[in-house]
Parts: C-alpha cells; structure tokens; sequence
C-alpha cells in the first residue's frame, strides 16, 4: 500500500479530509471562514481547490477546514467563480494587482486572468514578433527597442535630441524677431512667399526661403526622422501592423507637413500657386507639426504609461465629461436667473454663463467674469463645491491603473530579453 499524503491524526474517522462530492467543504482563509460543496470545487479540477491533491497540503486536521493565510476580502470573489461556473470579478476593494495575485495562487489559470483583464479594460500581453533575418532582426531591434543594447539607447538618446531641436526650432520661429518683416530682424534675402497684407498674428513665414536658418535645421531634422521611419518600415515583422500602430502614424504625420511646406515654397518661387492658398497651407501646416511632440512617447517610459492609462480609463473619463456637462447646464442656468435683475451683469445668457462654469467647477477662476447677487454667489459656491467632488470621483480608478502599468513595466523590465 502506499504510504498517506499527510500525517495520522489519531483520531476517529470522521475527523478525515472531507471527500464526498456531497459534503460540505470549510476554508478559513485568514480568519474569515467559508463552506461550499464539494461538488462545487470539483467544477474546475485544474484549479487548487478543485484538485484534492492540491489542497491536501492546506487541510487541518484537527478543525476539519482548509487554511489559507492569503487576502481574504478577494477570496469571496474566488469562491463566486466556482459558483457560477467560470464568472469572474473583482471586488471593488481590492487593487487589481492583490487580485491578480490571489488568482495566481489559486491557479485559477490563464483563460480566467485573461477574461479578468478585458473586464477590467485591459488588453491581453501579447508577446511582440521579432522580423526573421539577422540583419532586420538587428535593425529592428536598434531602432524600436531601446533596452536591447547600448548601441540602441544611443539611437533612442540621438532621436530624442533631434526632436527636442526640431521642437524648439518650431517654437523660436514664432518670436517677432524672427518674423519677415519684425523688428529686429534682418531683411528677407528673397520676396516672402506670404503677401504683405498678412497681420502680425499669421503663422510666421520664412525669412530667406530656402536658405534660413530654420528651415536648414529643419531639413535636418526631417532627414533624420525620415531614415528613422524608413528603417523601421523594411525591418518591421508586419508591414500591415506597422501602419495600424498609431506611434507610426504619428511620425507620418510629423514628417509630411515639411514635404507639403516645401512644395508650396518651390510652387511660389516659380509663381506657381496663390498667396492666400498657401498661407492657408502653411497655417494648417504649422499646426500639424505641434505633433512632433507625441514622438517623444516612442522613447519615454512615463508618457507610454500615461497614454495607456487613459485609454484605460476611457470610461471613467467619459463619465467624468458627462457629468461635467450636466452642471454646467445646470449651474449656468441658474447663475443666469440669480443675476438676471443686476443691469450690469456679465451673465447675458445661458450660453455665455458656460465658460464660467466650466472654469468654476474644473477650479481655474480666471475672474473675467464673477456674480455679484447674493444669489449668484451662493449659485457660484455650490458650482465650485460640485466640481470638486465630480472631478475627484474618478481619481482613485485612474491611480489604480496607473499602478497597474507602472508595476507591468517594472516587472517587464526585468524579465524582457531580446
């Protein structure tokens, strides 16, 4: 006969490990004791408690019960999965990652973690495919993977400074100074492309065309991020999952407007084009280029973990916005009548009271408009009090899976080989 699993107890038979599918099964789980049917654990036999080899090591004798030392305000949830047959969810209570960590350990398996995740707004980790041939593989890894070798980080500090550059670049061509025309400045080489109606308050045109300063470094900078996307583009494993990432997109976008700005440039040297269309352009142009800053999350940890927090949060924020527009209908319509009776009021109509609620309740007070009734006071105090709570309700939830990314990115760097 083989020998017992675990220790005789001595006593009476009725003091044994209870394993009749009918009989009822005690767990303590820190103090806190629980009791189903056997029948109910043997649902899922894969799991810890399913299997009653597993548990057996839990088992004591002498109280009849199973003993866990674990979370037990995560374990009700893990008992309702036997329960039901396969639901999952987490208590509100519990962080995701004690949850996640609870479900580990009462093995619960990877389909249950997995169908837990996209409840919770998560993505299931897919591990990303590497491009076959020892030299993409190389290409790919230098320019997409900064943590895979020195000579990567190099890449990744290099591409950091060129958008730095091309970003203060695109800030200083704003100055006045270094407007056609500004004080200060020196005279254009050659005729502006931009008519001279133009205000001050038009999007800067360049000072010598093709030779200014600007547009040198400019060039530069586009040269550069132009290699860095060709590169990626041939090495890429996927040329279909390359353009669906919405990062290489971004680059796209942040390179076209340069290819744009120089075709209407060469156009208007050859008096090719109308003024007031490409000052259009250009304007349009300017804009699109503000997207060179999201580039910077290609190398940036933080920034990736906050994108992917908000999108995580999506609903939480939707919620947030709704609410938002509810009080400020609510709260501009009633400033509007509280100061209705003062001839000099601020508040001429509803909609007009909008921007002040909405920089009441999200805390800014810019002051340019304020009640002055005692009832538009009171209306305004209430409006602030109403923002606070609104704007802080989903705070926590974000945090939380802030959290949750944080420590996936910690615990991804110090796993992850290439």
């Amino acid at each position: 006969p083989s020998p017992p699993s675990i220790p005789p107890t001595g006593g009476p038979p009725g003091m044994g490990e209870p394993v009749g599918c009918c009989e009822r099964v005690a767990i303590n789980v820190a103090g806190r004791r629980f009791e189903t049917l056997g029948r109910t654990l043997l649902r899922f036999p894969d799991t810890l408690l399913g299997d009653p080899r597993r548990r057996r090591r839990y088992f004591d004798p002498q109280r009849r019960e199973y003993f866990f030392d674990r979370h037990r305000g995560a374990f009700g949830a893990v008992l309702y999965y036997y329960q039901s047959g396969g639901r999952l969810r987490r208590p509100p209570d519990v962080p995701l990652d004690v949850f996640l960590e609870e479900l580990r350990f009462y093995q619960l398996g990877a389909e249950a973690e997995g169908r837990l995740r996209e409840a919770e707004g998560f993505g299931v980790e897919v591990a990303q495919p590497l491009p076959g041939g020892r030299l993409r593989r190389r290409a790919w890894l230098l320019c997409e993977h900064p943590e895979s070798s020195p000579a990567a980080r190099a890449v990744a500090l290099l591409s950091v400074l060129v958008i730095l550059v091309s970003i203060v670049v695109f800030c200083l061509e704003t100055l006045p100074q270094f407007r056609a025309g500004g004080e200060g400045s020196a005279q254009p080489q050659t005729p502006p492309p931009i008519s001279a109606n133009v205000n001050a308050s038009s999007p800067p045109s360049p000072r010598g065309g093709l030779t200014d300063p600007f547009f040198v470094v400019e060039t530069i900078c586009i040269c550069w991020f132009s290699l860095e996307l060709l590169v990626r583009l041939l090495a890429s494993p996927s040329k279909t999952a390359f353009f669906r990432n919405a990062m290489n997109l971004i680059d796209l976008i942040a390179i076209a407007p340069y290819f744009v700005a120089l075709g209407t440039e060469l156009a208007q040297q050859r008096g090719v084009g109308q003024p007031a269309m490409s000052l259009a352009i250009l304007r349009v142009i300017r804009l699109v280029r503000v997207f060179r800053v999201f580039k910077l999350s290609r190398h940036s940890t933080g920034l990736q973990i906050l994108g992917q927090t908000l999108r995580a949060s999506m609903r939480e924020l939707g919620l947030l916005i709704f609410f938002l527009l509810i009080g400020v209908v609510l709260f501009s319509s009633a400033v509007y009548f509280a100061e209705a009776e003062d001839a000099a009021t601020s508040f001429t109509s509803i909609p007009q009271a909008f921007w002040w609620a909405v920089v009441t309740m999200t805390t800014v007070g810019y002051g340019d408009m304020a009640p002055v009734t005692v009832g538009g006071k009171l209306v305004g105090s209430l409006c602030a009090i109403a923002g606070v709570l609104t704007i802080s309700r989903p705070v926590p939830v974000i945090v939380s899976n802030f959290s949750y990314f944080y420590r996936r990115e910690l615990r991804g760097e110090g796993g992850g080989e290439y």
